[in-house]
């Protein structure tokens, strides 16, 4: 970490959540394949929402829909998937809102650098994707809401990752200089929002990138494990 910041600590670490510190997939799989049955359709299955996960709530329903992994900025339902679409999002937040948090786990090392970087006295933040009503509470059944300064939601803003709005909104707040700021996230889009807003970035091997090596976004540094980031 101290190597991408002149031998200092950064002033301020920025962390993505599903798939950087949480492995979310299994409840966001249950609220998937409750959606799809209260739909008459055939539940995806926990490998298949794995790969679809990355770009939002409203971007996962409309992989659900259509049964495939399509483009975080097209629509690829049908047009009677697009008629439906209203109703399987609300479906889908309401079963996600039963179980959200409830097989969630972190990774392993998450916390060992969430509480090196607090006793370091290194601000911390959220900057999501996933809408705000699922992140707090997340965030409070993980025990570990209490470290970050800011949160910043996938509705938090007009728009969020690959843009760099969320993370321009955060450096703001803080006021802290790009370029003093670390962003860890999982996927291409966490490397575009960050290198577009300025920031350093380094990315964990095991997260949620839709099947491609996240070494192949070029991000200054790739992990196996947090708990590999020295502090």
């Amino acid at each position: 970490m101290r190597a991408l910041f002149d031998g200092e600590l950064p002033e301020l670490v920025m962390f993505d959540l599903d798939g950087t510190l949480v492995d979310s997939v299994p409840d966001l799989a249950r609220a998937v394949d409750q959606m799809l049955l209260a739909l008459d359709r055939d539940a995806a299955g926990e490998d298949q929402v794995r790969a679809w996960v990355g770009n939002g709530a409203q971007m996962l329903v409309r992989r659900a829909l259509a049964g495939q992994l399509v483009p975080a900025d097209t629509h690829a339902e049908s047009p009677a998937d697009e008629d439906l679409f209203p109703i399987a999002y609300e479906l889908f937040l309401a079963a996600y809102a039963q179980c959200n948090g409830r097989s969630s786990r972190l990774y392993p090392g998450v916390m060992i650098l969430l509480e090196a970087l607090h006793k370091a006295q290194v601000p911390m933040a959220i900057v999501t994707n996933k809408p705000h009503a699922f992140t707090e509470p997340l965030l409070q059944s993980l025990q570990i809401a209490g470290f970050f300064c800011q949160v910043v939601s996938g509705d938090s803003l007009s728009q969020k990752k690959p843009d760099p709005a969320q993370l321009n909104w955060v450096l703001d707040k803080q006021q802290v200089p790009a370029a003093r700021s670390l962003f860890v996230g999982d996927s291409m889009h966490d490397v575009q929002a960050a290198r577009a807003a300025g920031c350093p970035v380094i990315c964990v091997s095991y997260g949620y990138n839709h099947g491609e090596p996240i070494a192949l976004s070029r991000p200054d540094r790739v992990l196996d494990s947090l708990a590999d980031l020295p502090v």
